[in-house]
């Protein structure tokens, strides 16, 4: 059952029933059946309906972020931002569709080649929860452009927001046959990935429902892309204005209440600056991040998207502080909703669950570095590798830690950031494949090679 929970109040809006099989059946064979005409479509007539789409998208900015606050507790402000980045990912690759198609010519030994970009087939998107507009669009604009179909499969408590997007793309001029949008349940998904008509999956996910859905692909041969969690790092070098990359730091760990893959979850502080970084964050978080009514421009610290969700990182932020760490402010649930007080917690040490875990919610963890290797090898002690950031007013030192980082994607003076054309994933357990950029649109890709 897909069903929307208002967070803020914990009262069930609406339910809608799970897609059936027989409905799945046939969605798969509309985009299938939707292809082989989609592909024949020039480049140029594609990425004019991604071009429409991104119009849509700005035009009806208010009522999707109306519908992401009532889903997931999203700050309305926050949604509107939102879809300002989805305007911004149709529109690159509307603007730019053509050029990242293009023939390259290959000059080999006794001859040449072109190589040609096509695509594959049709494709099943499994979407979260957590940023319900943005990531449909990291998967989708690039793969329309491309010539590809879509089953889009959207998360449970986001039925609102699946069927907006849906009738974006549809106003917008994209066939009924080649983006579909079911009510599948997660127990329907292995039978979608065994459909030899189902060539590849993205998902953006947990850990587990990465390792689940990847098992599944990777029996039947299926192209996959997965973005997981994330246990971002953030290294503070020196700062030329403490109070500035205190609050700069902050607004990058509370945006979304906390619940972004790549937030910068691990604050790694130089000790010469660590007493001071750990009281100045501690008062800003405790002073500014207070909870309120998300649909209010005003409000700082939004629900999380559901009472499980809150419940579950409540729990984490205890066990920590029953396992040695210190809990400098927050931790504490707030009744009716799915409220939970923003966090600091210092003195997490390798021993307890919190060090290596990743905790999705407005929880800072805060450790001491003696020196900038002792930095780099915490930032690196995880089994995750999705982001990180380095802040520093050294920009060559910035850059020779950057290096060092063992991450996907690596920011200087800035955090947790996604922008069309810079390419998006991690490494290690964080995924794998890339979103975004010419590399987004490359992932479900033939890239032909014809030798003339």
């Amino acid at each position: 059952m897909y069903s929307v929970t208002n967070p803020a109040t914990g009262d069930l809006v609406e339910e809608v029933p799970n897609s059936t099989a027989e409905e799945v059946e046939a969605a798969v064979a509309r985009v299938h059946g939707g292809y082989q005409a989609w592909r024949r479509r020039s480049v140029a007539e594609r990425a004019a309906i991604v071009k429409r789409a991104a119009v849509l998208f700005a035009e009806r900015a208010d009522e999707l972020a109306a519908i992401m606050t009532m889903e997931m507790g999203k700050r309305i402000n926050e949604g509107r931002g939102e879809v300002g980045i989805v305007v911004d990912i149709f529109d690159y690759y509307a603007d730019h569709g053509e050029e990242l198609l293009a023939d390259e010519p290959v000059a080999i030994k006794g001859g040449q080649a072109v190589i040609t970009k096509n695509p594959i087939g049709p494709l099943l998107g499994i979407m979260p929860w957590n940023f319900p507009c943005y990531q449909v669009a990291r998967f989708v604009a690039p793969n329309l452009v491309l010539g590809n179909t879509i089953l889009l499969k959207h998360a449970s408590i986001c039925p609102r927001s699946a069927a907006a997007i849906e009738s974006v793309l549809r106003d917008a001029g994209v066939p009924d046959d080649v983006y579909v949008n079911t009510f599948a349940s997660s127990r329907q998904i292995p039978a979608i990935l065994a459909d030899p008509r189902i060539q590849g999956v993205s998902l953006t996910g947990s850990e587990q429902a990465g390792i689940s859905v990847a098992a599944d692909a990777g029996k039947h041969l299926k192209k996959t892309v997965l973005e997981l969690g994330g246990s971002d790092p953030l290294i503070v070098l020196d700062s030329a204005d403490l109070d500035e990359t205190v609050k700069a730091t902050a607004t990058a760990r509370m945006r979304n209440c906390g619940q972004s893959c790549n937030a910068p979850k691990r604050m790694i502080v130089l000790a010469d600056l660590y007493d001071e970084f750990v009281d100045k964050l501690t008062k800003r978080v405790a002073d500014f991040y207070l909870p309120g009514d998300p649909a209010d421009p005003e409000t700082k610290l939004p629900p999380l998207a559901s009472v499980a969700a809150a419940d579950e990182v409540a729990e984490q932020v205890e066990r920590a502080v029953r396992q040695g760490a210190t809990l400098r402010t927050g931790g504490q649930r707030i009744e009716p909703g799915a409220y939970l007080e923003a966090t600091v917690l210092t003195d997490v040490t390798p021993e307890m669950d919190a060090y290596y875990e990743e905790i999705f919610g407005p929880v800072v963890l805060v450790f001491k570095a003696e020196s900038e290797e002792e930095a780099i090898a915490i930032a690196n002690d995880s089994p995750f590798g999705l982001g990180a950031s380095v802040w520093g007013t050294d920009a060559a030192r910035n850059r020779r830690v950057a290096d060092q980082i063992e991450a996907g994607m690596v920011y200087l003076n800035s955090a947790g950031g996604s922008q069309a054309d810079l390419p998006f994933g991690g490494i290690k357990r964080s995924g794998m494949g890339r979103e975004l950029g010419a590399a987004g649109i490359e992932e479900f890709m033939n890239k032909k090679s014809i030798r003339l």
